[in-house]
């Protein structure tokens, strides 16, 4: 695994000095990236639920660093995102990212966000990053 291109420290997803942030602890094997998140009363979205906003940062930061840790540089050009059931506050999901394929600059992930309690997938995603360098 190589060293992050930069510090993110203050990352709203798995940054630890963000005091109003995730603070979702990843680990990288790879192409692949794993982490998990328990949503708070600070999470809701309507009725007990994670709001939508905070499920997909999550996804977005799972197929993010699998691509930070590998060193590389690159930013979201764009995500599309599944809600499939509602998670609700107090509920962990064990979240996942991997590179689909790459082609030029153009690396594509896919992203998923599985309950830990019954193993139900709550969202997944399909990411397409642009590499910066």
């Amino acid at each position: 695994m190589s060293e992050p291109v930069e510090l993110a420290n203050m990352c709203f997803a798995c940054g630890k000095e963000n005091p109003i942030g995730l603070k979702i602890d990843f680990t990288v094997d790879g192409d692949t990236c794993t982490g998990e998140f328990t949503g708070n009363e600070n999470h809701v979205g309507w009725d007990k639920t994670v709001h939508g906003g905070i499920i997909y940062s999550a996804l977005d930061d799972v197929t993010a660093n699998v691509l930070y840790w590998q060193g590389r540089k690159a930013h979201t050009a764009k995500c599309e995102i599944r809600y499939r059931k509602p998670l609700f506050i107090g509920e962990t999901v064990a979240l996942k990212g991997w590179i689909v394929k790459e082609k030029g600059r153009l690396i594509v992930l896919k992203g998923e966000a599985r309950r830990v309690s019954d193993d139900v997938v709550v969202a997944d995603c399909e990411a397409s990053f642009m590499d910066s360098r």
